[in-house]
């Protein structure tokens, strides 16, 4: 069962009516959302939302959880009206039991200085086509990337990348290509090359999804209805 369909049938328990729900976008097969954003209509009114936002976590299965619930206005969306969106890939080069599976093991030294140097390349372009899966059903492959870049947390390295919108497997490519500028495999003037191809064939190979976080997406201010005014 989907995240979506868990909170569909959650929603339709408590409402006793269907109540499909709109994401603000899809993410890979394996990739972990910390914050997602859903929108959902309802002619019943809802007096207490915490004490709602409670009912829910009471019935979803243990892996979703509801923080809260805002009211928006009438012609809100979760997906087009986002301003931004945050992933975070963590990579790791030491072998830990505990988080194997929300980070991508790593075999030998990465050249991070370098691989961060590149990342900086990213905001001179627009189209990503060479970091998107093929035949896709996007009418543009044009995205702002606003911010990338590596920092260390312990043991643990994070590449944090924000962006207006982001095309199907577009982190999971661009990170497998940044670590082939880390092994030297690939120049900085070679990753420019790569993104100037507009040819996914030219791109490195995509990392796993497991280690693949959303954790934040932007909205406007003005689409929330604070204290349901």
């Amino acid at each position: 069962m989907t995240v979506q369909q868990a909170m569909e049938e959650a929603l339709g328990t408590l409402l006793q009516q269907p109540v499909p729900i709109v994401g603000a976008g899809r993410t890979d097969t394996g990739v972990h959302a910390r914050m997602m954003v859903a929108h959902f209509d309802t002619d019943k009114p809802i007096e207490n939302l915490s004490a709602f936002s409670e009912k829910l976590n009471r019935i979803l299965p243990k892996d979703i959880a509801i923080d809260r619930i805002i009211p928006v206005k009438e012609d809100a969306h979760a997906r087009f009206d986002a301003l931004s969106r945050t992933y975070n890939y963590y990579i790791t080069t030491k072998k830990d039991p505990f988080n194997h599976e929300f980070v991508c093991k790593m075999h030998g030294m990465l050249d991070f200085k370098t691989m961060n140097e590149a990342c900086r390349i990213l905001y001179d372009y627009v189209d990503f086509t060479s970091f998107s899966k093929l035949h896709t059903d996007v009418k543009t492959n044009n995205c702002r990337i606003t911010y990338a870049g590596w920092k260390q947390e312990w043991d643990t390295w994070v590449f944090v990348v924000t962006a207006d919108r982001f095309l199907r497997n577009m982190v999971r490519a661009i990170v497998g290509t940044l670590i082939e500028v880390g092994r030297t495999k690939l120049s900085l003037q070679g990753f420019r090359e790569v993104i100037e191809a507009k040819d996914r064939g030219k791109a490195g190979m995509s990392v796993p999804g497991n280690a693949l976080f959303l954790v934040d997406i932007q909205y406007p201010e003005n689409l929330f209805k604070l204290n349901n005014e």
